[in-house]
């Protein structure tokens, strides 16, 4: 029988959040593949456990699956861990699952600590729906149209940011919505440090700005929906749909914007969704 490949969700911080299946697991398996693996034998150490590491990360994981794979189709127990948190999430991985599943290898995910849900479930913000957006481009023209987008959605949003890169995010999310749209920085999440703050864009981007030990460690923004103006009705959607069936989301989203008053950027996002 082939062996089993575990996706064990580690601490993003507080070593009390792994759990005891976790643990127990970590242990029992032949090996446990890591991002980064002098990062994450300091975290084993600390829980006894001495088991044969394996690097894997963006750079070698496609090479490194088919090694892996093959040991597990000789019947080896395997373990994949990110750098902290659940693995998969902005985080290698995926290649090696599929390579699992394609050879016939069972994946066990075992779930534990998210910065992700831990962030949202502190943030205050509509819940019911939610983008990952994951981290935002590093610069240039799609770095703009990233955070022009974000700007536009109707649903909470989630991004993970460099802390050297928050405030010039902030400041350009803050001339691009309105006033009293909210946003919630976590930052340290289950660390000695951990802050979390809510308010309006402005009012966070001021304070990032004014103290800089905002600007350090683990970040995730939860930036909450924009509300779409009154103006938009009924009979202006159905006529949106009428409009979608002939002509391209940009060509509708000019005429609306005429029609109804809204701003295109506004529309263009509200229409996506529709289609």
């Amino acid at each position: 029988m082939s062996g089993i490949l575990f996706i064990v969700s580690t601490p993003i911080g507080h070593l009390d959040d792994i759990t005891r299946r976790a643990v127990d697991v970590l242990a029992a398996v032949d090996w446990i593949a890591a991002e980064d693996t002098r990062h994450s034998q300091r975290m084993l150490d600390q829980l006894g456990i001495r088991n044969r590491m394996i690097s894997c990360h963006d750079h070698n994981e496609s090479q490194r699956s088919d090694e892996l794979v093959s040991r597990l189709l000789g019947g080896e127990q395997g373990a994949l861990i990110s750098d902290a948190g659940t693995p998969l999430i902005s985080d290698p991985g995926y290649r090696l699952v599929r390579a699992c599943q394609e050879a016939g290898v069972s994946v066990v995910p075992i779930p534990g600590a998210s910065a992700l849900l831990a962030a949202l479930a502190a943030a205050g913000q509509p819940s019911d729906r939610f983008l990952f957006e994951g981290f935002v481009p590093a610069k240039g023209a799609t770095r703009q149209q990233a955070i022009a987008r974000l700007a536009g959605l109707s649903v909470t949003s989630i991004i993970y940011e460099a802390p050297h890169r928050v405030l010039s995010f902030l400041e350009t999310l803050k001339s691009l919505v309105e006033k009293d749209r909210e946003i919630t920085l976590c930052r340290e999440l289950t660390k000695q440090f951990e802050t979390i703050r809510r308010g309006p864009v402005a009012e966070i981007c001021d304070w990032v700005a004014s103290d800089s030990n905002q600007r350090r460690g683990e970040l995730v923004l939860v930036l909450s929906p924009q509300v779409h103006s009154s103006a938009w009705t009924e009979k202006d959607e159905a006529l949106a749909k009428t409009l979608l069936a002939e002509l391209p989301v940009s060509r509708v989203a000019k005429i609306l914007a005429a029609h109804t008053g809204l701003k295109r950027q506004e529309l263009y996002v509200l229409l996506e969704e529709m289609g």
